[in-house]
């Protein structure tokens, strides 16, 4: 039997939407660096840096599990921090977040690519 998929689309910093799968227990981050997305997540997810955060659409905020009081601590540091504003490195994906969107800031910074 084939494992489930779950479908996540990014919204690059331009604003072109880039479509993926995932499988369940895949982590946003690596997904979306997969995807060629600007996602530098350099601490390793040891919480010391903000350069993976993403904005989770508002539809979908309130059905992620809800971000630890570091999480919330580091989102301060990111650039266009918002209200919907994630770590990606802090989440988990479940079959439930089949459909989840998120933005990359246009403000972020892949020190990789540089």
């Amino acid at each position: 039997m084939p494992k489930e998929t779950i479908g996540v689309t990014f919204i690059d910093p331009r604003g072109k939407p880039v479509e993926t799968t995932a499988e369940p227990g895949d982590n946003l981050l690596h997904v979306g660096q997969a995807a060629g997305l600007p996602l530098e997540g350099t601490c390793e997810g040891q919480m010391a840096c903000s350069t993976c955060h993403v904005i989770v659409a508002a539809e979908w905020f309130d059905r992620l599990p809800p971000a630890s009081e570091e999480e919330e601590d580091m989102l301060d540091f990111a650039a266009g921090a918002r209200r919907t504003s994630r770590l990606s490195c802090q989440i988990e994906l479940t079959a439930e977040m089949d459909g989840l969107r998120v933005s990359v800031p246009s403000e972020s910074n892949d020190l990789r690519r540089m």
